[in-house]
């Protein structure tokens, strides 16, 4: 069955993954997925990531991280922009999550990067989601 939105999907089986405590979690592969997982990976949410050629549609394998008594890095994950109202927002708006614990992931011309990254190169852009 067709996705609608595959970034919301990503991260619904990331959250999902998490909850239930799994070591990995396969999902289909694009671009902007591997980099949205590349930015939790340097923020320290994921493990490590590898991408899979296969056919018809390549995969992505992420390795979730836990903390002490198998508590999941990632908390919460919210999309924040999606296909139907997109939130797009200059570098003064970008918003802080939960006072800088957590992260903003922006699509911008630039690339795809943390907020921390987006208010160091002083470029706004879609805000696709916040992960804490």
């Amino acid at each position: 069955m067709p996705v609608n939105d595959p970034v919301g999907d990503l991260l619904t089986r990331i959250r999902n993954a998490a909850r239930a405590r799994h070591d990995k979690v396969v999902v289909p592969s694009s671009k902007l997925k591997a980099d949205v997982v590349r930015v939790l990976k340097d923020e320290g949410f994921v493990g490590d990531f590898t991408v899979h050629e296969r056919s018809p549609q390549n995969e992505l394998t992420i390795q979730l991280k836990y903390g002490a008594d198998r508590a999941p890095a990632i908390t919460g994950i919210r999309r924040a922009s999606r296909p139907g109202l997109r939130r797009y927002v200059s570098v003064r708006d970008i918003p802080r999550v939960l006072g800088g614990m957590g992260i903003c992931i922006l699509s911008t011309s630039h690339g795809v990067m943390s907020d921390v990254e987006a208010r160091k190169q002083k470029v706004g852009g879609e805000l696709i989601c916040t992960v804490y």
